[in-house]
């Protein structure tokens, strides 16, 4: 594992700012994300499979009134219904994994290093968010090509583009710090992994991203309407498409509230393992 890149002594660690802090935080991770490329390359493995074979296999989906341009897909078609969801899919999954690298980091020893320094706690769970939204962006920005080679067309332009990335940024903001939080309170990797298998799943086939609530069952579409995995699908859907859903103003503030809940909680679970140890 690679040491942490903080100041020698107190003194100057006290000096530095907290964006100073949080940058070399984020050099730290980056780094070892060039050492463990692998990892972010093999997790684009499934989406390619969902958006190439499943897209293919459900392919006469599109033929449905509900896949329509009127319904928000684009120029109709499921592969260009199914690309947001997948999109998204891919950051969840992402950010579900993002709280192992603090359980190394505990196991190792590092984590001691970081509290026993003069570092702001915020700028640990931020340097390493910057590092997961940085990966999560290239990964997106790969989905959507692998989507435009099977054949999605992005009605919404440049700016739709845009509008469907800085959600999926959202959205993997809430996963990754609520993965932290979780890596903080079980300090278990077994833990971590079967808690966020227990939540990504429900909170992939519980929405949208998919099936349009339309056909879905009763029970299941009234979930969906609640479930921030639907906002993220439906908001990142209106953007490739360029016809946003009517909820769009409620949607991206559910997920932004989500999202400084999720960081708070990150931030708050450090302090209480400091506390702990």
């Amino acid at each position: 594992m690679t040491t942490i890149a903080i100041p020698t002594t107190a003194t100057a660690a006290e000096r530095a700012g907290w964006f100073t802090q949080t940058g070399q935080v984020l050099r730290r991770w980056l780094i070892v994300t060039v050492r463990q490329v692998w990892g972010p390359v093999m997790s684009l493995v499934q989406p390619i499979i969902w958006i190439l074979l499943f897209g293919q296999v459900f392919s006469s989906l599109g033929d449905l009134p509900q896949f329509a341009p009127s319904a928000g897909s684009g120029t109709g078609g499921y592969i260009e219904y199914l690309v947001p969801g997948i999109l998204m899919m891919t950051v969840l999954y992402s950010g579900a994994w993002a709280g192992t690298g603090f359980i190394d980091d505990i196991n190792s020893g590092v984590m001691d290093q970081y509290l026993s320094s003069p570092i702001r706690r915020s700028a640990i769970v931020t340097g390493q968010l910057g590092q997961q939204l940085v990966v999560n962006l290239a990964q997106s920005l790969v989905v959507l090509g692998i989507g435009w080679l099977g054949g999605a067309r992005y009605a919404g332009g440049v700016g739709g583009l845009l509008v469907a990335l800085a959600v999926a940024t959202l959205l993997a903001t809430i996963f990754c710090c609520a993965s932290t939080a979780i890596a903080f309170i079980s300090r278990s990797q077994i833990a971590l992994i079967s808690l966020s298998q227990l939540i990504v799943l429900p909170a992939t086939f519980l929405s949208t991203t998919m099936m349009p609530s339309a056909l879905l069952p009763d029970w299941v579409a009234a979930v969906a309407r609640w479930n921030p995995m639907t906002w993220a699908v439906e908001l990142g859907r209106g953007g490739l498409s360029g016809q946003y859903p009517d909820a769009a103003g409620l949607q991206v503030a559910g997920l932004v509230a989500l999202a400084a809940l999720a960081f708070t909680w990150a931030v708050g679970s450090i302090r209480a393992y400091q506390r702990s140890i």
